[in-house]
């Protein structure tokens, strides 16, 4: 259910639930969002042949797979939520050290549809999520919103992200806002920005002592993404094809 004070992630986190303090984040981008912008050295003797955890799990693998089929198709399967909570439980395990943490940010980066979600911490069930709503990570920005489909966005979000690997938890901004991929932040009126965070920073969530809408990265592959929101509530969402900025933010089309 979206609320005016959660309408800052409209698409994502009003199924999720923002929860977490402005002081586990450090700035990737401190500047003003870039969003408009297109998105080791070799040793001397023979690389070793190592394997991550990932790879070590074949558990990890089957669960994967079954979240990729339901990402897809947009439709829960018997299973599903077990399979999560698999990943979820093991984080530790899997993802041992920053780098692995650095490893699931960046295969979280990309154009991504929403298509199941639990709805709250307190339950169990997939349910597929009826209306078109995305989600954009780059390298600086963290955007959303709502459309007829990937070609036709209607209303749109952007701002900076605040990644936390540690924590593998995304804090969001907002400043800028898009109807029709046309950029309309200027006639937000006052009272929507307040409601909104429109322009907000952590720094200024901090003071009035609120709290930053993030999300925890569960698990992500080539073909799907898992978050958790503060409340427990977990979403599914399966990659986009294409680039959804052109339509979002009208960006240039690579």
């Amino acid at each position: 259910m979206i609320t005016r004070r959660n309408v800052a992630a409209f698409a994502i986190l009003s199924v999720l639930g923002a929860s977490c303090s402005c002081d586990a984040f450090s700035p990737i981008a401190a500047s003003r969002p870039a969003a408009l912008q297109a998105l080791r050295v070799a040793s001397v003797s023979p690389p070793q042949q190592t394997t991550s955890p990932l790879e070590q799990d074949e558990t990890y693998s089957k669960n994967f797979g079954l979240i990729d089929e339901c990402a897809a198709s947009g439709q829960p399967a018997d299973g599903l939520y077990d399979a999560v909570r698999y990943i979820d439980r093991n984080a530790l395990t899997l993802y041992p050290d920053e780098a692995a943490k650095r490893e699931l940010w960046d295969r979280a980066h990309g154009s991504w549809k929403l298509q199941l979600a639990t709805g709250g911490g307190k339950f169990t069930a997939f349910k597929p999520v009826p209306i078109f709503a995305y989600a954009m990570i780059d390298d600086k920005c963290f955007g959303n919103g709502v459309g007829f489909n990937e070609g036709s966005i209607i209303l749109s979000l952007l701002g900076p992200h605040y990644f936390n690997a540690k924590r593998r938890q995304m804090g969001i901004g907002i400043e800028e806002m898009y109807l029709f991929s046309n950029e309309v932040t200027s006639f937000v009126p006052g009272f929507m920005k307040d409601g909104m965070g429109l322009g907000k920073t952590p720094e200024d969530y901090k003071s009035a002592q609120s709290r930053l809408p993030t999300f925890t990265i569960i698990g992500a592959s080539d073909k799907s993404l898992i978050a958790r929101g503060g409340t427990g509530g977990i979403a599914i969402w399966t990659k986009l094809e294409k680039d959804i900025r052109p339509a979002a933010y009208g960006t240039p089309e690579s």
